[in-house]
């Protein structure tokens, strides 16, 4: 056992740790520091709660933490990075549903039955408040990762007078937080479970109403519900660090949707609410051209031929796991003399920073990966864009069709450049489920087939010249 003294001065070390991780996180070269740290902080975090003062039942605490980690390893090792995104949805929702359970188990306490006066009160708004923002989370993570994994429809669900509803059941859960306030011992019981009904039910139509296009920005928004969940947990347990943690993780959350907001034109507020203001009010333009495609002898030519290039990666490349061919190909091109950059979109793939991650992982240099505000600026003078998996971040709808679902989100504007190569499977729309009228312009030639044996091939026929 430690004294309370040490593991105050171990939740002040092991919250300095997690605020370095976060700080590491930060850029790429700093990445892995930052994860260290975290790794770190966490263990010092869990050995002075498990070793604290007033702590009973080690083995079985220590049975289940081993029985967590070895299936957080397995999971880990078993998912590829294409379902991340869903990993940390589902991870989000554990945190919530964590929450909830530590209220019920806090107001059955009788620790907290002995309370009396104020304190008795403050107490039970921190468990009413804790339920309420973990019930939202549980679900709305749940639902945030059946559309990710494509088990529930990305259109957005919506219906006249949905944002009253909400605030309806917002006002009918304040009303039952008196209710339980004023409840004497644990009769407050079924208010509890009426409200978690009810916010259950509100963090599935909060996140139901956000279509596809949105969900990375959703699912940083979720994240940072789940830290105000998590900080809600440390006031009912009285414990410092989770206070501390929790508030890290929800703050950087919202710093982080925020962000992502202002890179998708999008309004912060709603996210939240759960796709609040006007959608669209009419018909998308028709789109017109032609779509023309070329096989891979052709689109090797058109790279040999060009001497700047830039790549722009979407979801697809990370199905195909082809950013170690991508990096074979850009080694080529530089012994060539070619200038080779690649353009990422804050969106790109279903997760922020998901493309840097993949290219990272293919040790692509991290000097050549540069954001959307610094490609677009050059593309007009670029003589080939290739797009190896990506649709709705270079969909010029999004500027020239106020229509579309993705109209106002800044993208990648690739069709600027002479030469433009797309890399896809087939025609089938993006994840915001709208057309690309790129697919149909002139310098626009689409190379159908698996990303991974594109690139590979181009890689061929340009070792063979």
């Amino acid at each position: 056992m430690i004294s309370a003294q040490v593991q105050l001065a171990s939740y002040l070390f092991a919250s300095i740790l997690f605020i370095l991780s976060l700080g590491g996180l930060s850029s790429q070269e700093s990445a892995k520091r930052g994860v260290l740290f975290g790794i770190v902080g966490m263990i010092i975090a869990i050995l002075s709660t498990v070793l604290g003062e007033g702590v009973q039942g080690h083995i079985y605490i220590i049975a289940a933490i081993a029985i967590a980690s070895l299936i957080g390893i397995i999971v880990a090792r078993k998912v590829e990075m294409t379902s991340m995104p869903q990993l940390v949805a589902i991870l989000h929702s554990f945190v919530g549903l964590a929450a909830v359970l530590v209220g019920f188990g806090s107001y059955m306490d009788p620790k907290t039955q002995a309370l009396t006066g104020v304190e008795h009160n403050i107490h039970l708004v921190e468990i009413f408040i804790g339920v309420f923002i973990g019930a939202i989370t549980f679900t709305g993570s749940v639902i945030a990762w059946g559309k990710l994994e494509g088990k529930i429809r990305s259109k957005p669900l919506v219906y006249p007078g949905r944002h009253l509803v909400n605030i309806a059941l917002v006002i009918v859960c304040a009303i039952l937080c008196w209710m339980f306030l004023v409840a004497p011992g644990t009769d407050g019981m079924m208010h509890l479970y009426i409200m978690t009904a009810i916010a259950s039910f509100i963090g599935i139509m909060l996140v139901m109403a956000i279509g596809g296009a949105d969900m990375p920005v959703v699912v940083s928004m979720l994240n940072s519900y789940s830290g105000w969940a998590a900080a809600a947990a440390g006031f009912m347990l009285g414990n410092d660090l989770l206070i501390v943690t929790g508030a890290l993780v929800g703050s950087s959350g919202a710093i982080l949707s925020i962000i992502m907001c202002e890179a998708m034109n999008r309004s912060f507020w709603s996210v939240i609410f759960g796709g609040f203001g006007a959608g669209p009010t009419g018909p998308a333009k028709e789109v017109t051209g032609e779509v023309t495609s070329v096989n891979h002898q052709e689109a090797s030519q058109l790279v040999k031929d060009a001497k700047s290039v830039v790549i722009v990666p979407g979801y697809g490349m990370a199905v195909a796991k082809a950013q170690f061919p991508v990096h074979e190909l850009i080694q080529k091109l530089k012994k060539d003399g070619k200038e080779v950059r690649f353009g990422i979109h804050p969106v790109a793939g279903r997760l922020p920073g998901h493309m840097n991650v993949l290219l990272a992982e293919a040790n692509v240099p991290y000097d050549i990966v540069l954001e959307m505000e610094e490609i677009n600026e050059d593309l007009p003078e670029t003589d080939l864009v290739m797009i190896i998996g990506a649709n709705d971040i270079v969909n010029p709808s999004a500027q020239d069709d106020e229509n579309s679902p993705i109209y106002g989100m800044p993208v990648i504007e690739a069709w600027k450049a002479k030469n433009v190569i797309v890399m896809k499977r087939s025609m089938a729309t993006g994840y915001a489920g709208v057309q690309n009228p790129l697919f149909f312009k002139e310098n626009t030639d689409m190379l159908y087939g698996d990303a991974k044996d594109s690139v590979s091939k181009i890689n061929g026929f340009l070792l063979e010249n």
